[in-house]
């Protein structure tokens, strides 16, 4: 198993980086990325922190541990400079706190995700075709989501994705032990979502492929 989107003390998550691998260690997990939300006011601290802690992970645990971020209700015309900065401070893994319909989410925060780079928009709500076909075109990921509320919009997302060839991924956004995803529950997500018996395979093989675009090959 594969998470590519969870918060740390860091953010709004309920343990500090150490205990929240822990959890996903002992769950089976083999990589899961460290993304806690940023914005302008906290990135030049927070991505540091998580880069150093992952380093510190990853030479006595089992689980590849990821530094990453998730850029979070940022003004669209700030994203793209924030993802270029995000990068410039270690960051991994770009992850865009996308348009979930179950908050006031900036209208063109897809769009300036996907035009500035982003690695995944993250529950990207009710996305157009056209932005899930620029998704496709930049190989940019979008977020099947285990969630509760980000996770209503699951099939829009699934079904434009496999009428554009986006590439899709499943992420707990874990904040609690009670979001993290055992492998029967996330195959449950994923064929609630729409997708056909066994996709639960392709989204962790194409997670596979991320990791190794952006220097983590499992």
């Amino acid at each position: 198993m594969i998470d590519l989107h969870t918060h740390s003390l860091f953010s709004d998550g309920d343990f500090i980086p150490s205990e929240l691998i822990r959890r996903f260690e002992t769950l089976g997990y083999a990589a899961v990325a460290i993304t806690d939300h940023a914005d302008s006011s906290n990135l030049d601290h927070l991505v540091p922190s998580i880069v150093q802690v992952a380093h510190d992970l990853n030479q006595c645990q089992a689980v590849k541990v990821i530094p990453g971020v998730e850029l979070t209700h940022v003004p669209p015309k700030l994203i793209a400079s924030l993802i270029n900065k995000a990068r410039a401070l270690g960051a991994k893994l770009i992850v865009l706190h996308g348009e979930t319909i179950v908050e006031p989410v900036a209208p063109g925060t897809n769009r300036a995700g996907l035009e500035g780079g982003a690695d995944i928009i993250a529950h990207p709500g009710l996305i157009s075709l056209e932005e899930v076909q620029l998704a496709a075109k930049k190989g940019i990921y979008l977020e099947i989501s285990g969630r509760k509320g980000h996770s209503l919009s699951n099939g829009h997302v699934a079904a434009l994705a496999t009428q554009a060839g986006a590439k899709l991924v499943l992420n707990s956004d874990g904040h609690g032990h009670a979001d993290f995803m055992t492998e029967e529950f996330a195959r449950k997500v994923v064929e609630g979502a729409g997708l056909a018996p066994g996709s639960l395979q392709r989204l962790l093989s194409d997670a596979r492929l991320l990791l190794d675009r952006i220097g983590f090959p499992l």
